[in-house]
């Protein structure tokens, strides 16, 4: 097998997923809202892209959260997934993407979880859970590079690789802070509306005439 097949692989197999996920979510969705997690997807990616520059710093998680915490636990897991094999296509696709696409999944379907839970949510909660989520990221990342690269695998060698990122883990967390308190209120405002208006009950408003 040639060098670049592994990598043709993995797109087509994240491809495939997106796919499945799409798919799967337009059926509890409408039309619209799709629409606007699509749009999500596209703006935290993008979001991620243009902050490259910055080791760490993005505000990908925050409106992965936002989605989610709006729209629901699958909602937020495409956001999140989307926005790893979307903004990698610039940024280089490889092994990571899929645990990238994991990891911004399930913290798109956690913060769906806790706008079930937590309906009302204070810019207080907001940055906690994104600075959480961002330590949670690094993690998972963390993981995936002892398990891929390291020998032998020992808790040495994992507590090795967290202490090698934990500056970058740090702006990471501290990033979302920032993010979160500065475009997460309004944001989630925002879609809020977004998602109110599409469930308007027309018909209901006119059974009065």
């Amino acid at each position: 097998m040639s060098a670049i097949e592994p990598g043709l692989a993995l797109l087509a197999g994240g491809a495939i997923v997106l796919g499945a996920c799409y798919a799967a979510l337009a059926a509890r969705l409408s039309s619209k809202e799709v629409a606007v997690v699509a749009t999500m997807a596209t703006l935290s990616a993008a979001g991620r892209v243009a902050f490259a520059g910055i080791p760490s710093v993005q505000p990908s998680t925050v409106l992965i959260i936002i989605s989610g915490y709006v729209f629901g636990p699958g909602a937020g897991f495409l956001v999140g997934a989307t926005t790893a094999f979307v903004s990698n296509v610039f940024l280089g696709q490889g092994p990571w993407t899929i645990w990238q696409m994991l990891a911004w999944g399930l913290i798109g379907a956690a913060a769906g979880v806790l706008g079930l839970v937590k309906p009302r949510i204070s810019t207080g909660w907001l940055a906690a859970f994104a600075a959480a989520a961002g330590l949670a990221f690094s993690a998972m990342m963390n993981v995936w590079f002892w398990m891929s690269f390291l020998y032998p695998r020992t808790l040495a060698t994992l507590g090795a690789t967290f202490a090698g990122s934990v500056w970058f883990d740090i702006l990471h967390a501290g990033g979302n802070v920032v993010f979160a308190v500065t475009i997460g209120p309004k944001a989630t405002v925002v879609l809020s509306r977004f998602k109110a208006r599409f469930h308007v009950n027309y018909g209901e408003e006119g059974s009065g005439a």
